[in-house]
């Protein structure tokens, strides 16, 4: 079925999980205790606001549910959990939001 060894599939693992030490090392071990500069914490600040949407858009336009065919439930729960969240400043409120419509929505149409 795949094309790798087991020894290679475990070799893979042992390397990517290096890798993953040796990044979070740079960040945690070798910055840890010093100073960010004031440039690079104001890039930070908006790091959340560049990856909730890069994870959640591709689920609503393209979901894997529906065979990437637009859906009214999601479309319906992104825009009240973007409306609420707008409206509320409140994240958590926005995600219950959200949640209440698809569930709602989705039981309402089948």
């Amino acid at each position: 079925m795949s094309a790798y060894s087991e020894t290679t599939v475990w070799l893979i693992i042992a390397a990517l999980g290096c890798g993953t030490y040796l990044v979070r090392l740079s960040f945690l071990g070798i910055l840890g205790n010093r100073d960010l500069p004031e440039w690079v914490l104001r890039h930070l600040r908006y790091t959340p606001v560049a990856i909730l949407p890069a994870l959640i858009t591709p689920l609503v336009l393209w979901p894997q549910a529906t065979g990437g065919a637009l859906d009214a439930p999601r479309l319906s729960a992104a825009i009240v959990a973007l409306s609420v969240g707008v409206w509320r400043k409140n994240a958590i409120a926005a995600v219950f939001a959200g949640m209440a419509t698809l569930y709602g929505v989705g039981h309402f149409l089948g």
